[in-house]
């Protein structure tokens, strides 16, 4: 399909039929007003069906392979639920983390929109993740990679970029940025985002930016560090900042100050 000749989905279309498959994988998960088609896997293709069907020529084969793997994703998902509940001493049981955590659905939107990325299917992948963003505050590209199981713990200003690379068994605070260095439209096609592997642990509000840089496995990155720079296996890194103490009678005023 030409791209000229793309209809765009309605954005409350897309949140139906995301809301729609999150109820029919987690039928526990109940509205008072839940219709019985959530939880009928046919109607859940015919629903993703239309909406492809907007954007490819053959929107009916495309829902067909994505909902053949339907399983396997919902088998990741449960994983990356019980990281989560093993991962915060505030969680008491995996349903209250798949209800209620924001970080777990701005993960589900992520993985169905990198399975249905990976389909080639343009628009749509980019829906659903602006879709978890605006609920979540959580911005996560379709096509970054992220391996399972993964943790987001309270979430709100995350931002993961489209090439980031993510391993098994990373944990993720609130305000973390995976980001570029540059934002030049001629690196688009190159890696521009850093990769975090197996075992890391980056807590609330650090940034760590750029293609090359690759934070080792098993490290720890402290919250409000800044690092456009490698880091090697089994690192610890973290922001020190320097706290004063003063009364009235010795204060000074000091040279940084700025208002």
């Amino acid at each position: 399909m030409n791209m000229n000749e793309l209809i765009i989905p309605e954005k409350k279309d897309v949140e139906r039929a995301v809301k729609s498959l999150y109820n029919f994988l987690f039928p526990r998960v109940h509205s008072i007003k839940k219709k019985d088609n959530d939880l009928c896997i046919n109607c859940q293709e015919e629903q993703f069906a239309a909406i492809l069907s907007l954007l490819t020529d053959d929107g009916d084969k495309v829902s067909k392979k994505f909902f053949k793997n339907i399983d396997a994703l919902k088998e990741e998902l449960i994983k990356d639920a019980q990281f989560i509940l093993e991962s915060d001493p505030a969680a008491t049981q995996l349903m209250e983390v798949i209800a209620i955590y924001p970080g777990f659905f701005a993960i589900f939107s992520y993985r169905v929109a990198h399975a249905i990325a990976l389909l080639k299917v343009p628009l749509l992948p980019r829906m659903i993740t602006e879709y978890a963003h605006k609920v979540t505050g959580i911005d996560i590209h379709p096509l970054a990679r992220i391996g399972h199981p993964f943790s987001i713990d309270h979430g709100t200003g995350i931002v993961i970029g489209e090439t980031t690379i993510i391993g098994k068994n990373v944990k993720l605070y609130q305000g973390v940025t995976l980001g570029a260095l540059s934002v030049d439209k001629s690196k688009a096609s190159k890696k521009r985002h850093p990769t975090i592997e197996d075992n890391v642990i980056l807590y609330a509000g650090c940034t760590i930016l750029g293609g090359e840089t690759v934070i080792g496995r098993n490290s720890v990155i402290g919250g409000n560090t800044w690092l456009t720079e490698s880091i090697a296996p089994f690192s610890v890194v973290y922001h020190k900042s320097e706290i004063i103490v003063r009364n009235h009678s010795n204060y000074k005023e000091p040279i940084n100050f700025i208002i």
